[in-house]
């Protein structure tokens, strides 16, 4: 596995930073205080949940003002289906393999 994948795992090992970032993919870009409010939260821990989110490449921020937004970066996860759709060949090639043993067996 590779480092971007494991910090990838890391980030979204978390429940409440998953939340925060599944909220930001479907609703688009938030500020943090509109993310606090929803959170259950205070405002410096969804500070420091983005804080982990934006260093695994999860999200961007902008700056505005006295606001920050928060948006996903688009292909973020691709690491993550990569590694999901290797595991998933590996799992189908053990499957393939008992089925032509069990096929075997029945001869």
């Amino acid at each position: 596995m590779t480092d971007v994948q494991n910090a990838l795992f890391r980030s979204l090992a978390d429940p409440t930073r998953r939340a925060i970032f599944e909220r930001i993919c479907r609703q688009g870009e938030q500020t943090v205080g509109a993310l606090t409010a929803e959170a259950g939260i205070s405002q410096p821990a969804v500070s420091k949940h983005l804080a982990v989110l934006k260093q695994a490449g999860l999200v961007h921020d902008r700056h505005e003002g006295r606001l920050t937004h928060y948006r996903a970066v688009r292909g973020a996860l691709s690491p993550l289906a990569d590694w999901t759709a290797e595991m998933t060949g590996i799992w189908e090639k053990h499957f393939d393999r008992l089925e032509d043993l069990l096929n075997r067996m029945d001869q």
